[in-house]
C-alpha cells in the first residue's frame, strides 16, 4: 500500500489522464494517410507522457525527495525505451537520475547497475556528445563520492568538467557544477585551499 501510495504521489497522479490513449486500443485507420497521422499523433503523446515523466523525476530529486523521484523516473525509462529503443542515447540522462535517486535512498547497488547501462550505452554511441559524456562523469562521480571513494570521484568529476568546457566553455554555468562537487570532495579532505579556490570558481 505505501508503495502505491508512493508511485501515485510521483508520477500516476500527472500522467493518468495521459496513459490511456497511449496504453488503451488504438483505433483501426482505413487509409495509409490516417494511420500515419494516427502514428504520429501516438509518438507526440508518448513523448508529452516521456517529458512529464522526467520532468516530474527531476523535480523529487532537486527537492530532495529521491524516493518520489524513482516511480517517475521508471515510468519515463519505460515509455523511452518503447520510443527509442533499449540502447539509445535518450535513456541515459534517465539512468543517471535514476541512479541519482537510488543513491539518495542509499541503494548504492542498484546506483551501480543503472550507471553501468547509462555508461554501456554511452560506449555504444561513438558520436555521443561530450554533454553527454560530462553528465555521466558527473554521475560516476557523484556515486563514488557516496561510495567513500574520494579519489575515483576527484577523477570523474574532472573528466565533467574536461568535457563540460569543450562542449561550452571555459566560462560556462554548465561546468560550474563539476567544480562544486569538486570543492566539496577537497572540502571533505580537508583541503581547503583547493576547496576555497574551487567554490571562487563557482
Amino acid at each position: 500500500v505505501s508503495h502505491q501510495r508512493t508511485d501515485w504521489i510521483s508520477i500516476h497522479g500527472h500522467i493518468c489522464q495521459l496513459l490511456l490513449p497511449v496504453l488503451g486500443p488504438q483505433p483501426c485507420f482505413h487509409s495509409e494517410k490516417d494511420r500515419k497521422h494516427g502514428k504520429e499523433q501516438l509518438l507526440r503523446r508518448q513523448e508529452s507522457l516521456i517529458a512529464v515523466a522526467l520532468s516530474t523525476a527531476q523535480g523529487f530529486v532537486w527537492a530532495g525527495k529521491p524516493l518520489e523521484a524513482i516511480p517517475a523516473a521508471l515510468q519515463a525509462l519505460r515509455f523511452s525505451s518503447r520510443v527509442f529503443g533499449s540502447s539509445s542515447v535518450q535513456l541515459v540522462p534517465i539512468y543517471l537520475l535514476l541512479a541519482e535517486a537510488s543513491t539518495g535512498t542509499g541503494h548504492l547497488r542498484q546506483a551501480a547497475k543503472y550507471l553501468s547501462q547509462a555508461r554501456w550505452i554511452v560506449l555504444q554511441t561513438p558520436d555521443c556528445s561530450a554533454a553527454l559524456q560530462s553528465k555521466l562523469h558527473r554521475g560516476l562521480g557523484l556515486f563514488s563520492a557516496a561510495e567513500g571513494n574520494l579519489d575515483q570521484a576527484l577523477y570523474h568529476l574532472a573528466n565533467d568538467v574536461y568535457l563540460a568546457t569543450a562542449e561550452f566553455g571555459l566560462n560556462s554555468v554548465e561546468v560550474s557544477g563539476g567544480y562544486f562537487h569538486m570543492a566539496n570532495i577537497f572540502f571533505r579532505q580537508n583541503k581547503m585551499d583547493a576547496a576555497n579556490s574551487l567554490y571562487t570558481e563557482v
